[in-house]
């Protein structure tokens, strides 16, 4: 079988994709054509160069450094458009709108300068059950001609009941006072507001009371890869030129909220985790190598 390849002249607005996405969550009799299999496609997108403007904002939101390359982080939101682009066809297993992200894989070959024209590639593998729902991987890759030297494996969940739901749970593991914090990090609906404008993932659960409410959260929460990315302020100057970063996302960071935000030094390189000031459960861990 032939795998279909959208060839992009430009990258797709995200107001438009979100309005497909939530136009793809109506039931609507022959367009609502769910499969239970992944469409084999392929987003590809040449030549895009990074908006200097963007990329300061970008660093402003996350508190993360603007300069001549581009942070670890960044490339998420140049490849986000075309991942939606995949997630949002209404031949896809599941609605966009209200997945969440449960994992994220950084490769960074070597440091991605501001001024390099950059070829992206995005596709979708791996469509698995989970107790909580679905899970599938967003894979997302940035080519400097014949160089690949940045990839991402974005892990998605979209909730529902499986075949592997209703069976016993993990006690839950007490609450514990965390230890002194190496920085704590503020957050509000203004900072992801911000974060939201400039990464293009204008998510309900992010921008609006409603829409978090819609789907099981008392109030918006911060995108997972701000948490990501703030984190980093924490190393950096010390993240080499060839990194891997590998995050798990815990419970959900309820705006507004201040986090007790950790950087231990390990053998291969860090430990980082985001934990909740008071209960000590995590809201995100990870290792930078």
């Amino acid at each position: 079988m032939t795998t279909e390849v959208l060839d992009l002249d430009e990258t797709p607005r995200t107001r438009d994709l979100y309005l497909r996405a939530v136009l793809g969550a109506l039931p609507v009799p022959l367009l609502s054509d769910r499969s239970d299999a992944i469409p084999d496609r392929r987003v590809e997108l040449s030549g895009l160069h990074v908006d200097p403007d963007n990329l300061a904002a970008y660093a402003k939101a996350t508190g993360l450094r603007f300069g001549d390359t581009l942070p670890l982080t960044y490339p998420f939101t140049l490849t986000f458009p075309a991942v939606m682009r995949l997630v949002v066809a209404r031949d896809f297993p599941f609605v966009a709108v209200g997945a969440v992200h449960a994992e994220n894989l950084i490769e960074q070959r070597r440091p991605i300068s501001v001024s390099e024209p950059l070829d992206i590639a995005a596709y979708v593998q791996n469509l698995r059950e989970h107790p909580k729902g679905l899970l599938v991987d967003a894979i997302s890759e940035i080519s400097v001609g014949r160089e690949l030297v940045w990839r991402q494996v974005t892990t998605f969940l979209h909730q529902q009941k499986t075949s592997l739901s209703g069976g016993p749970k993990p006690e839950p593991k007490p609450d514990e006072v965390p230890p002194p914090p190496t920085r704590t990090i503020r957050v509000d609906q203004r900072t992801i507001g911000k974060y939201a404008a400039v990464s293009g993932d204008r998510n309900p659960i992010h921008i609006s009371t409603l829409g978090a409410k819609a789907f099981g959260f008392p109030r918006p929460i911060a995108h997972g890869m701000w948490s990501a990315a703030a984190i980093l302020g924490l190393v950096e100057g010390r993240i080499p030129d060839a990194a891997t970063y590998q995050v798990k996302f815990g419970k959900p960071v309820l705006l507004p909220s201040t986090v007790n935000a950790y950087a231990d030094r390990t053998g291969q390189g860090w430990d980082l985790s985001l934990k909740h000031p008071k209960k000590g459960y995590p809201h995100l861990t990870a290792t930078l190598s």
